[in-house]
């Protein structure tokens, strides 16, 4: 059960700092990349326009997510947070008990119809497009992905203003009863029969809500510090109540994991090929040809939207701290050069580790797969009219890929039996080389070696040419892969995705 443990804390800390990479980049490069799309857009007149696209899918994406993130801010400033305080704290405890806990229920579900509205908005914006008129369609998709992120960000901001009233009270029943929630959990999940795939669901969940509790607490922080104009006397008084907070969290889930391990027979080496799957995520999406950013690869894998989150946050930092004057625009330029240099930092860290994780789980072939033309041979067209077999279009296929289709250096090489690919291989190659016959009978031999061999015995030697070069070509690829060493990994994209 220790073991559980230990892969638990470092689960979530891999996780954590996925989520802290997705969120900061919201604040630092995102701008940045925004600025570039602008810039292309201007100069497009003096450079003269050559390709079918004004800007790349990326740049595209990053151009929506801007505009959202600008319309959502502008709506946030008409909801008053003073006023969403005091109305939470005229009511009572238990009302706002049962209030928090729908509030919860109903972030997750937001999370989850949410990542549906923004990868509708990416894919229908990035589409090839036959006609013009067809690129009206962006246009709803982007004023419901607006409407989701502002309601969105309003039920996180309900939720922070239930916890900071839960801090204010005088006798902090509020604030144990919110927190006794946390061991409920334990009650609700320990005790039901769970699976490897629904336990990583779970563990990502569980690492997108703590997460988002920690900023609710930043938030909850900030909004404390502008009302006692920033004594640092009074952070010491908020820390013993933030620290039950995130050690009563910490603890609920090392102990919810543990004993859903032990109930569940579940070995703790489980959790270890999660984090190499969140891991095969990142490195996957730093590749040149990445189809899509890393922050939505998070946002897909754990629920994780960061734009509402951010929203909220830059809402309340905007009306808590007073920027006048040249030297506190310095400081506010120094700041957000301080998030990006450890925004570059984490990434870097992240992505070291990541590869180490995907060496260990040997799923540096998946990153490598490159589909080859099959060679041309007269076997498929003279044995039958039908396309290529299945085993034939396997073997370009590096080792280790998918878990649905057999082992292409098994097909790829020369056929030792005939038990293990009996639905791939033809039937025709296990006559080809027959072995040598052990039993001296006249009578039988006669009319079975003239049938078979009138016909395939001139293709044969080419035949076994081919595949003895096909199955070298595969191990030298096998052997190979380890020396490339996940070099196709981009390091330009530590930024985002890479523009050309």
């Amino acid at each position: 059960m220790a073991v559980c443990m230990w892969g638990t804390v470092k689960l979530m800390t891999f996780g954590f700092f996925l989520c802290v990479d997705a969120f900061l980049y919201v604040f630092t490069l995102l701008p940045l990349r925004v600025l570039l799309a602008v810039l292309r857009l201007l100069t497009l007149p003096c450079c003269g326009f050559s390709g079918s696209r004004l800007l790349q899918p990326a740049q595209v994406c990053d151009v929506l997510k801007g505009l959202i993130m600008v319309l959502c801010f502008s709506m946030m400033h008409y909801v008053d947070y003073s006023m969403m305080y005091h109305l939470i704290r005229g009511q009572s405890v238990i009302k706002l008990y049962i209030i928090y806990n729908m509030l919860e229920v109903a972030d997750r579900l937001f999370s989850s119809f949410g990542q549906d509205i923004l990868d509708a908005l990416y894919w229908t914006a990035t589409e090839p497009k036959e006609r013009k008129r067809d690129s009206i369609g962006v246009i709803p998709h982007f004023f419901m992905a607006v409407f989701y992120v502002f309601l969105h960000a309003i039920l996180i901001m309900v939720q922070a203003s239930t916890l900071n009233v839960a801090f204010n009270s005088h006798n902090k029943s509020l604030l144990t009863i919110m927190m006794s929630n946390n061991f409920v959990e334990i009650k609700g999940s320990v005790f039901k029969k769970f699976e490897k795939n629904n336990l990583f669901q779970m563990s990502n969940s569980d690492i997108k809500e703590r997460f988002t509790s920690y900023v609710l607490l930043l938030i909850v922080c900030l909004r404390n510090m502008e009302q006692f104009a920033w004594n640092p006397d009074h952070l010491w008084v908020l820390f013993p109540d933030v620290f039950m907070v995130v050690t009563s969290e910490v603890a609920v889930d090392i102990i919810k994991h543990a004993f859903i391990t032990k109930f569940n027979d579940i070995t703790a080496d489980v959790y270890s090929e999660y984090r190499a799957s969140l891991a095969f995520d990142l490195v996957s999406s730093r590749q040149k040809n990445a189809c899509t950013d890393y922050s939505d690869s998070v946002a897909r894998r754990m629920g994780f939207i960061p734009l509402p989150l951010a929203v909220l946050l830059i809402r309340v930092v905007m009306s808590s701290v007073k920027v006048q004057g040249a030297l506190s625009y310095s400081c506010v330029f120094l700041c957000y050069l301080g998030l990006v240099t450890l925004k570059v930092l984490n990434s870097i860290v992240l992505l070291g580790k990541s590869c180490v994780y995907v060496k260990r789980a040997n799923m540096e072939d998946k990153l490598f797969e490159t589909p080859a033309p099959p060679p041309p041979s007269s076997t498929s067209s003279s044995t039958s009219g039908k396309t290529p077999s299945r085993a034939e279009a396997s073997c370009p296929t590096p080792p280790g890929e998918s878990m649905m289709e057999p082992d292409p250096v098994t097909l790829c090489s020369p056929p030792p039996s005939s038990s293990s690919f009996v639905t791939t291989q033809p039937t025709p190659r296990t006559d080809l080389f027959p072995p040598p016959p052990a039993d001296p009978s006249p009578a039988a031999p006669p009319p079975r070696p003239p049938t078979p061999l009138a016909e395939p015995e001139p293709p044969a030697p080419p035949l076994f040419k081919e595949e003895e070069g096909e199955a070298e070509a595969s191990t030298e690829l096998k052997h190979r892969t380890p020396k490339k060493d996940l070099l196709e990994i981009d390091r330009f994209t530590i930024c985002g995705n890479r523009i050309d």
